[in-house]
């Protein structure tokens, strides 16, 4: 399906009948008409959790707790659009990997499970019990460390707690998610200086802070429910500073869909009140900028006899090596600073005197922090900055991470994660009766070396687009298919199901938005959001086909037709698909410190939260203390091989998209419409380039390698971004990034700041 090609500015809010008017379009075109009345249940007590973000959910709820992109994941998941063996009997994958994201997704749900078969290219119907028998033939005859198993972040707590164990059972951690990707960064860098993986801030904090601060993270596509937060904040006066480097809608201006006034005419709410466009890998220098002015007006506050700027007593007995920072900072020169970060000392300091004016100040972020070399050093001086004036641990302050999919912070909660270190071992052995794998598993970046070298032989896949989302396209694809067997559970078909190993099964699950009744009794099911807070989630629409099994379901047939039987036998797998009450037995007793109780407290209208120890200025680092940390560079950005044409590209999601999703081609708050082979130029670097609005370019990696890495067909749109920057959509410009460009400490993939050089193409290539 075509759509015609528009390029036009949009100066209009986030929200308001934009947001409807998408929404219309998006439940026309999955015929999804039938969804509309659910959606009064989406992220209500009684209903169930979003499968689109993993924000939070206030105490005091709003009529609607769903946003345009939440709505179209349900849509999208609710669509009457089926895929089942005819479909297949009609098309080779040969010929499908032809068709784009978006027309993928407008297929429909899958129905039953399927077996690919060489001989035809075509996947075949298979029965379930069959292809349980021959999955696990295939993984019995596997060396335990040549399998991954990996997770997206849509899977329950009970699914993910039952697949992680599975895997262990099997002989490994190799259990890479979707986190790897996007916010392992986050979990790394803030268990190091605070003691938690996860941030401090609960939803009602924004009912308390007087100040926050936005780095990186575009709250009007990715995450648009955060708008009624800060809304209201705005509506108390509350000031908001955006370091990032789109001016994006969202955070802009906002008119809520909920408010009678705004919808009928009155005025847009301004959210932010400073934007700061720092240049794509600048943000260790703009934080250092930051805290350089920080210091400054401490000095300056003692030179004149005023109450100290840096909150002294918090971090004598909070923190340990500020000295150091205080050295660093004071020495890191003005220039150094502005060149880096793209902005200027007056921008800077402007932005440092309105931080050090406010008592309570939240920073929120997102993967603009964390895809890059030094992702790591962004969120440490991140940490840093919000250390100075004790902003961690009081009410209304701290630092709040904005997760992309609903329940991956969750998964990682409840096992899911190839870092034995932290994962309760001893007492999954206790529990279970075996010894599980103590050594450290595959990341995400290290199972797709393993899938290139060879050693990877076998890929388990609970949901996600993994091929789509990785980088290093050239490398990966023809390697992919080297591999003796894959398994996909889904719910819909995507790229990844396309490319297959030897042999291949695709596995079709219900969704969560759909009723799971085992032996007749509706279960209940759990998820995290990215506050910390758990939530109980109940399916109230008949699933797609009557052929579908629960994941949970599909997770206990491959665990019993997967390990040896004396293994197998140690976990009561189908009490577990009976009752799912009793695999959050099985997590309290893993977890009691936080799942202790888990059914009483899962039954509480607003859920619970999980301990948050640095919220309570409890700090479990070895120190016993909150640790500043010193980065290692100015730049977070991997240089490229050098020479003037060298630019930073930015991997970014359209409003229409979450994740590699793609519901339509529509990027209303960029002024896109029609397209997603388009790169985002600043207009100086269009005159200085030879080049003009609305030329087809490539963009090629400038890494200096031998890998050829190049995406070819972009039009030139000029947009307000930082000069020698440029920016396109993912995950159509993926192919770009090479494998071994990612943080040093976490290893996400650097998608925010890759060295690319542009290709000139012929006129009307």
């Amino acid at each position: 399906m075509s759509e015609a090609i528009r390029i036009h500015p949009y100066d209009a809010p986030a929200g308001g009948w934009g947001s409807v008017k998408s929404l219309g379009v998006t439940v026309a075109r999955f015929a999804a008409y039938d969804a509309l009345p659910g959606l009064r249940l989406q992220n209500k007590p009684d209903g169930y959790a979003c499968v689109s973000c993993a924000w939070g959910r206030p105490q005091k709820q709003h009529l609607a707790e769903f946003c345009e992109n939440g709505a179209k994941a349900t849509f999208s998941e609710l669509t009457s659009a089926r895929v089942g063996a005819d479909f297949f009997a009609a098309h080779t994958l040969t010929e499908l990997r032809g068709w784009s994201d978006m027309a993928l997704e407008q297929l429909g749900r899958l129905t039953e499970p399927l077996r690919y078969d060489p001989a035809s290219d075509r996947y075949l119907p298979v029965a379930w019990d069959r292809a349980f028998a021959e999955i696990g033939a295939e993984m019995k005859a596997l060396a335990p460390k040549s399998v991954v198993f990996y997770a997206s972040g849509r899977a329950s707590l009970e699914t993910s707690y039952a697949y992680q164990l599975m895997a262990r059972m099997y002989g490994n951690n190799n259990l890479p998610d979707s986190s790897n990707m996007c916010h392992e960064t986050t979990s790394v860098a803030l268990q190091k200086v605070i003691g938690q993986g996860v941030g401090t801030v609960h939803v009602s904090d924004f009912e308390h802070t007087d100040c926050i601060f936005f780095f990186g993270q575009n709250v009007g596509s990715n995450s648009p429910r955060m708008l009624h937060q800060l809304q209201e904040a705005r509506e108390r006066g509350i000031p908001i500073v955006v370091f990032n480097p789109l001016r994006e809608r969202g955070l802009v201006e906002f008119k809520n869909p909920q408010n009678p006034v705004q919808m009928l005419g009155g005025p847009a709410t301004q959210i932010g009140t400073q934007h700061h466009a720092v240049r794509p890998g600048g943000d260790i220098a703009a934080l250092m900028g930051l805290c350089k002015a920080v210091f400054d007006l401490d000095d300056q506050a003692r030179e004149a006899g005023r109450p100290r700027v840096i909150d002294t007593a918090f971090m004598e007995a909070h923190t340990q090596g500020a000295a150091e920072l205080e050295a660093t900072a004071h020495s890191t020169g003005w220039p150094d600073i502005e060149q880096e970060s793209g902005l200027t000392r007056a921008a800077l300091e402007g932005a440092a005197r309105v931080y050090a004016k406010a008592t309570a100040v939240m920073a929120v972020y997102g993967m603009g922090l964390t895809q890059h070399k030094r992702g790591f050093d962004n969120v440490t001086m991140l940490v840093n900055l919000l250390l100075l004036r004790g902003n961690i641990g009081k009410s209304g302050a701290g630092i709040c991470p904005v997760r992309g999919h609903s329940n991956v912070q969750g998964q990682r909660t409840v096992g899911i994660s190839e870092k034995p270190e932290l994962v309760p071992l001893d007492k999954l052995a206790e529990q279970f009766g075996f010894e599980p794998p103590r050594d450290k598993g595959l990341t995400t970046v290290d199972a797709c070396q393993g899938v290139i070298d060879g050693s990877v032989r076998a890929f388990v896949g609970l949901g996600g687009n993994f091929v789509r989302a990785v980088p290093d396209h050239s490398r990966i694809e023809p390697a992919w298919r080297r591999m003796r067997l894959t398994v996909q559970i889904a719910t819909k078909l995507n790229r990844s199901h396309l490319l297959t190993g030897d042999v291949a099964y695709l596995l079709p699950c219900m969704g969560r938005l759909e009723r799971d009744v085992q032996d007749g009794v509706l279960q209940t099911v759990s998820t995290e959001d990215s506050t910390g807070w758990m939530h109980a989630s109940r399916g109230h629409h008949a699933p797609a086909s009557d052929r579908l099994l629960s994941e949970m379901r599909i997770v206990a047939g491959l665990a019993q037709a997967s390990l040896p039987a004396e293994m197998a036998r140690k976990v009561d797998w189908n009490g577990w698909c009976r009752d799912y009450s009793a695999v959050r037995d099985a997590i309290a007793i893993t977890f009691p410190e936080i799942f202790h109780d888990f059914n009483r407290r899962l039954a509480a209208p607003g859920g619970f939260a999980r301990p948050l120890p640095a919220r309570e200025r409890l700090w479990k680092t070895p120190s016993g203390k909150a640790e500043f940390r010193l980065p290692q560079s100015l730049s977070a950005a991997y240089a490229g091989d050098g020479g003037a044409d060298v630019m930073r590209l930015i991997t970014l999601r359209s409003n229409d998209q979450f994740n590699t999703t793609v519901y339509g081609l529509s990027d209303r708050f960029r002024g896109v419409e029609g397209t997603r082979e388009i790169v985002f130029m600043n207009r100086e670097d269009i005159a200085r380039l030879g080049l003009r609005d609305g030329q087809t370019v490539g963009i090629g990696s400038a890494c200096g390698d031998d890998v050829l890495r190049q995406v070819h067909g972009l039009r030139v749109v000029a947009y307000d971004i930082p000069a020698g920057s440029l920016a396109a959509y993912y995950p159509e410009c993926n192919p770009v990034i090479p494998l071994w460009q990612h943080d040093e400490e976490s290893k996400v993939p650097a998608a925010k700041s890759v060295p690319v050089r542009l290709i000139l193409e012929a006129a009307g290539a």
